[in-house]
């Protein structure tokens, strides 16, 4: 049974974030608290009640591809998707001019958290195809943003992003897949893998967008173009016209994500794929990383939201589990009264709860970076918060997931109970859109050493300016929590200035990356905690709001407080002593 956190989220977005505030600074005068709760209602219904009963089910069934190359997924999948797009769900990020709702990123992203909680399989192809819909909003031309676009938003053709080959994965130099000039088009020819949604039975076209070299591209990244490759090639008038020259050759066995099929891709096997360039020859990366903030963002949403479903999940248990008598209990007290079982419970909802207040920082940071320069203050922001929040939320994603098939005891090994596919599922999400180290290398070489520091000194001096404001509150948690986010932004200070004084080393920030960025990510969901106190300390005596629900945030925030926060210092340590021991490691030694 899956409830989505629609309270958690008027919280947050109202009071942690401040909507009025945001909304007028970025345009959507029109989107009130009143609207977003009424938003979030719908979208957690359809969640709980038509996507969340089919994730068992598409776990245990998984998706079937056929001898005629034909992929069908899941019984219900299909309606399902249809579901999201007779209800609209499918338009909420799409610009008006395209059928879309145009809401903001922090509405969208709460809704998108139920859908991945819901059913992290299915809910990808919707994930997938919103990032092709603002690629091609961005990069592609009138004509082809008119042809291609509009039935993505309706939900009636999905979208795919085809960059990985069997030798480019990381290191996209590699591609060797081919683009021909032929009149108006190309024809691509080549191999893909990996290619989630690649093939499925819920959409009536499928919409690829493909990375290769023409003819005459120059070697390496330079040399990349992106185009769009449809399953069907359509008409002029947006009506489907003969099928392509693309062929899902398999789909993937995999550790999770069992439902969603992931394929590989032949392109061109009777003399090429049609193709349309989006942008110009030689552009295909800078297009990709366009898209890049976006997708990184929605990995880490579904880091956050496969925790959730397993927090809750293990929740449910708990309450209902007895087993031996709870020290200074009575027998027959469920396992949610073993101080353990608490422990473990309470410590996941805090690094949830931080992980949603800093998703939905994150999302506003990208509403108000929308339309500006690069480097405007709000862009330099945006994206200093991207790797963390992508990075933190898919690590730490591992271990919650962990802890309730912990909590589940033997019962959380066997598949029966569902705890285990959380597990499985959250695998996969420190490794693609970039791997944890991919985003730890952004965060300390383009996002740190690079501008001297500057962008996350900033950070820094934001949280400390908020935190000596807070420190003199009269509530005495609010004020405790303060001081322990001030001591953990000075021991980041001392990391940052450690790193910032190894850059003429670069294997010594880079050995330090994954441990400088799993710091930061505790450090800024400290700072949404110390924030979230503060304002639930506020909202106690307001007799709208119930104050044991406020009394609970401020609960919350003080175990993130002396249970994670303390990493902070723990891992400023390690980034101070720990990389010499490392690089002094001969790799014949392993």
């Amino acid at each position: 049974m899956y409830e989505a956190p629609i309270d958690d989220y008027k919280f947050v977005i109202d009071h942690v974030i401040g909507l009025d505030q945001l909304m007028a600074n970025t345009g959507h005068n029109d989107i009130s608290i009143d609207l977003v709760e009424a938003v979030l209602s719908e979208a957690g219904k359809l969640a709980a009640d038509v996507i969340a009963p089919l994730n068992h089910s598409g776990d245990q069934a998984g998706a079937t591809r056929h001898d005629d190359s034909s992929v069908t997924t899941p019984n219900g999948f299909a309606n399902a998707y249809a579901a999201l797009a007779e209800g609209g769900w499918t338009s909420m990020e799409a610009r008006e001019e395209f059928g879309g709702q145009n809401l903001p990123m922090v509405v969208t992203t709460a809704v998108n958290e139920f859908w991945q909680a819901a059913n992290m399989a299915f809910a990808l192809c919707h994930l997938l195809t919103q990032g092709q819909i603002y690629a091609l909003q961005k990069s592609a031309s009138p004509e082809h943003q008119k042809l291609f676009i509009p039935p993505m938003v309706e939900g009636r053709w999905t979208g795919t992003m085809n960059l990985t080959e069997p030798q480019a994965g990381t290191d996209l130099a590699g591609i060797k897949t081919k683009a021909v000039r032929n009149g108006d088009h190309y024809l691509i020819s080549g191999q893909k893998i990996y290619i989630t949604y690649g093939e499925h039975d819920m959409a009536e076209n499928i919409v690829h967008l493909v990375l290769a070299r023409t003819e005459d591209a120059p070697a390496g990244i330079k040399g990349i173009s992106v185009f769009i490759v449809p399953k069907f090639i359509p008409n002029k008038d947006g009506s489907l016209g003969p099928a392509n020259d693309v062929r899902c050759l398999s789909i993937e066995k995999k550790l999770g994500i069992k439902a969603s099929p992931t394929a590989v891709m032949q392109y061109g096997e009777n003399g090429g794929a049609v193709g349309y360039l989006v942008g110009a020859e030689n552009q295909g990366l800078d297009i990709m990383f366009g898209m890049m903030n976006h997708a990184r963002l929605a990995v880490g949403l579904q880091g956050l939201s496969i925790s959730d479903r397993a927090y809750q999940k293990a929740r449910a248990y708990s309450f209902d589990r007895v087993q031996g008598t709870p020290l200074e209990k009575d027998s027959g007290a469920p396992i949610v009264h073993h101080p353990d079982v608490l422990r473990s419970l309470t410590i996941m909802k805090a690094e949830i709860e931080a992980m949603r207040a800093l998703m939905i920082l994150g999302a506003a940071g990208m509403d108000l970076a929308h339309g500006c320069d690069a480097d405007d203050p709000r862009n330099t922001r945006a994206n200093l918060l991207i790797p963390i929040i992508k990075g933190w939320m898919t690590e730490r994603a591992l271990d919650v997931t962990s802890q309730a098939v912990q909590i589940h005891g033997g019962m959380g090994f066997i598949e029966e109970t569902g705890a285990a596919q959380y597990f499985r599922d959250a695998r996969i999400l420190p490794i693609y859109e970039g791997t944890t180290a991919i985003q730890a290398n952004d965060l300390v070489f383009r996002k740190t050493l690079r501008d001297g520091g500057a962008a996350v000194g900033e950070l820094f001096d934001e949280i400390d300016a908020e935190m000596q404001q807070l420190a003199a509150h009269t509530d005495e948690t609010v004020a405790a929590n303060a001081g322990h986010v001030a001591r953990a932004v000075q021991a980041a200070r001392d990391a940052t200035a450690h790193i910032l004084a190894a850059a003429n080393e670069p294997r010594r920030p880079a050995v330090n990356g994954v441990n400088y960025l799993m710091l930061l990510g505790r450090l800024c969901g400290g700072w949404m905690m110390a924030r979230a106190s503060y304002k639930a300390a506020q909202l106690q005596s307001d007799a709208s709001c119930d104050p044991s629900f406020m009394q609970a945030k401020l609960a919350i925030a003080r175990v993130f407080m002396t249970h994670h926060l303390p990493q902070v210092q723990a891992l400023a340590d390690v980034i101070m002593t720990g990389d010499d021991a490392v690089l002094a490691m001969d790799p014949d030694w392993l």
